[in-house]
């Protein structure tokens, strides 16, 4: 039992030891985007500068887009902080492999952005309005996509700053082609069955599943190249 417990404290302390490597220090001050955010939305509805919300506006406007950028600024930093930060060869000495590595800060952010989906779910359900409990599914899954590609944009150009063009560009196509969620295309990350209120529900539903599981398909085999990209060790090195 006390073995078991060592370990579990030993887990949460690298873990916390990865999410300092990936946001800082002071990495859970990320936790004040959801209040601030959710009382943005709350002011602007109080003062009747915007129409009132509704469970639609959720997955994406409420809950997502937060989670989507913070989720792109934690996964730049996952294999680019050790370039940036001059010690990448350290990782390639790590036993298990550079993947090792990267499974722990990949899963630390993931760690940091639960509890912030938790915090902006219940600050909108309270404050702002009410919402399908599967739209945090949406708004989760979105996060992730761009989080992994953040990570693999930032391992193809070596820099965060590299990574960051390329992820936000493909963050800008497919905002400005639905909206973010208000033109519903089952392409799109942002793709919000929820804001569907006519239609066949088992279109809509087929819709749903194929979109939900295409993008995970998506986010895992952009995560392997992020891997098989921080392998080539001679490449990642040089420049």
């Amino acid at each position: 039992m006390k073995a078991s417990l060592l370990n579990f404290m030993g887990g949460l302390a690298m873990y916390r030891y990865a999410a300092i490597s990936i946001a800082g220090k002071h990495f859970y001050l990320i936790l004040l985007v959801a209040p601030l955010w959710v009382l943005s939305f709350y002011l602007l509805e109080l003062t009747g500068v915007v129409d009132a919300f509704h469970g639609g506006h959720a997955q994406n406007t409420l809950i997502g887009l937060p989670l989507v950028f913070i989720g792109i600024f934690l996964g730049l930093r996952i294999i680019a902080s050790e370039i940036s930060g001059r010690s990448l060869e350290i990782v390639y000495t790590v036993p298990g492999g550079c993947e090792r590595v990267w499974w722990v800060k990949l899963l630390a952010a993931v760690l940091v952005l639960l509890p912030l989906e938790v915090l902006l779910a219940v600050g909108v359900w309270f404050f702002v309005t009410h919402y399908p409990i599967l739209a945090l599914q949406g708004s989760l899954q979105a996060a992730l996509f761009f989080m992994v590609l953040a990570m693999g944009m930032s391992a193809l150009f070596k820099s965060e700053i590299g990574g960051a063009v390329g992820t936000v560009l493909v963050l800008a196509f497919f905002g400005f082609t639905s909206g973010f969620g208000n033109q519903q295309l089952v392409a799109s990350p942002f793709y919000n069955p929820f804001t569907i209120f006519q239609g066949d529900p088992s279109a809509i539903l087929a819709s749903t599943v194929q979109n939900r599981v295409g993008y995970l398909l998506v986010t895992l085999a952009i995560l392997g190249l992020a891997f098989m990209r921080s392998n080539r060790r001679e490449k990642l090195l040089s420049g």
